[in-house]
């Protein structure tokens, strides 16, 4: 596992900001909708990370410790969508930086660790591409 306690952070994902504990809202009851439509979301987050993978290496993980870049483009949402169904997350760091996502399997958002700026400003707009938000808790 990784010690992501004090370390800049990022949030990918369907909805363009975090939804208030007092929002008036059903949040709930759309959050379980779009659970249930996950493998679209999933598609997304694989396509983003895709184009990604066009100007960065990326490397996978399931423990943290042990990375790959080794996978062939279709294999990235084959991962993604086994995380549904593992209690383990996945890991995609971004070789020669200290970037690191994380996707926890079973949500509608990727977590993105410790981006620099100049990746900040590439993630941002591929994810405008494929219909996601980032945002900063």
């Amino acid at each position: 596992m990784i010690d992501t306690e004090d370390k800049p952070y990022c949030i990918i994902d369907i909805l363009p900001e975090q939804v208030p504990s007092d929002s008036p809202g059903r949040y709930f009851e759309v959050e379980r909708y779009f659970r249930s439509r996950l493998d679209k979301i999933i598609r997304k987050f694989a396509d983003f990370l895709l184009k990604l993978n066009c100007y960065c290496e990326l490397e996978v993980s399931r423990d943290c410790e042990t990375f790959s870049g080794d996978f062939a483009p279709e294999d990235l949402e084959c991962f993604l969508l086994e995380t549904n169904a593992s209690p383990y997350p996945l890991y995609i760091r971004v070789n020669h930086t200290d970037a690191l996502f994380a996707y926890a399997g079973d949500e509608h958002y990727l977590t993105l660790y410790e981006p620099d700026r100049e990746l900040l400003r590439l993630v941002h707009q591929l994810a405008q591409s494929e219909g996601l938000f980032v945002w900063v808790p």
